[in-house]
């Protein structure tokens, strides 16, 4: 189910550029580019992974992990094959970095967009792999199922070029971005030679138009020095300290089997870090616990939204995020269409 691709442009003879993401692929007739599902066919570039799911699951939004977008709701959630990164820690290092061929069911835009109607979810996820790299199969998928009234979410790595920002902002609602540390020795030697500043650029541009999440993998022996956690913390607080973060635990996977899991305690030392740099909303993630998996009131301290694992046990809030006790508006949509008009007209 080829595609004509979007985000290209012809080079000399038959070369073109893909600048879909930061890998910026000169791809040459008859080749694919870093990702192995965009191809170049004669000049002109196609997606090969258009419409083929390989994993298709209705989740809880906050397995994805969202705190503090439409909280207690479900989300079809999909990926195709392929990614634009080689994480050596990858959890589905099996279908993101699988380069056999285009594998997985046709499943079309307008099918998804069904089966959420007949079984009444709230929500889709583009997730499990890298959504960029599936970015017209997503757009299309988005574009349908938000005339429903349906919320539209990315799970993404955050490498993708501005241009596609500016496209995903008619249609995603919102994303979760990995930060998978700060130095460029994680993003280099563990991601395949990623460009950090690429990825900060990224979740700026992304701040500016939607609701974020952040999320940081914390793997023992390599981005898990406090002076690392710190400088995490700190750049998320100044781009705004109501975005919430995520701390996650590693488990052995792919490469990186040797490597021991990450610790609940590890996990709360880079919480409190966080929390003594400025931040208003942190979690811990891939251990269960409720104190550090709950949201609190910034300013009254209570604790609004119990959380235990990737259920939703209690929600205090309003409809309008408003704290029980206090009054205080969290930053936390309950709303989705109150929630988009304010996105439309860049209201805070």
């Amino acid at each position: 189910m080829a595609e004509l691709a979007r985000f290209w442009k012809p080079l000399k003879g038959k070369e073109l550029l893909c600048f879909l993401c930061y890998r910026m692929c000169k791809i040459k007739d008859g080749e694919k580019g870093y990702c192995h599902v965009r191809k170049n066919v004669d000049g002109k570039l196609y997606a090969l992974n258009y419409g083929k799911a390989v994993a298709v699951e209705i989740d809880p939004i906050e397995k994805k992990p969202f705190y503090h977008f439409m909280p207690g709701t479900k989300a079809f959630s999909f990926a195709t094959v392929g990614c634009n990164f080689r994480c050596s820690f990858c959890q589905n290092f099996s279908i993101s970095q699988a380069f056999g061929g285009i594998v997985g069911e046709d499943l079309a835009p307008e099918r998804i967009r069904e089966l959420c109607n007949a079984q009444n979810i709230p929500g889709v996820a583009y997730t499990y792999t890298e959504p960029t790299i599936f970015m017209e199969y997503a757009l299309d998928t988005a574009k349908l199922t938000m005339q429903d009234g349906r919320y539209n979410v990315f799970v993404t790595n955050g490498y993708m070029t501005t241009v596609a920002i500016n496209e995903m902002d008619k249609y995603i609602d919102a994303s979760r971005i990995d930060l998978k540390g700060f130095h460029d020795e994680v993003y280099k030697k563990l991601c395949g030679d990623v460009v950090l500043e690429y990825v900060l650029s990224s979740i700026k541009e992304l701040h500016k138009r939607q609701h974020i999440e952040i999320i940081n993998l914390v793997i023992p022996g390599h981005n898990d020095d406090e002076d690392d956690l710190r400088a995490t913390s700190k750049w998320v607080k100044e781009l705004s300290p109501d975005i919430p973060m995520h701390f996650i635990g590693f488990y052995p996977a792919n490469r990186m089997m040797t490597t021991p899991s990450t610790s609940l305690e590890l996990l709360k030392k880079a919480r409190k870090i966080a929390i003594d740099e400025g931040l208003n909303y942190v979690y811990t993630g891939n251990r269960q616990d409720e104190e550090t998996e709950s949201t609190y009131c910034p300013k009254c301290k209570a604790k609004v939204i119990r959380r235990f694992g990737f259920a939703v046990v209690e929600n205090k809030l309003d409809k309008d995020g408003k704290c029980p006790v206090c009054g205080f508006r969290l930053n936390v949509i309950m709303d989705l269409e109150k929630y988009r008009k304010r996105k439309r007209f860049k209201e805070p």
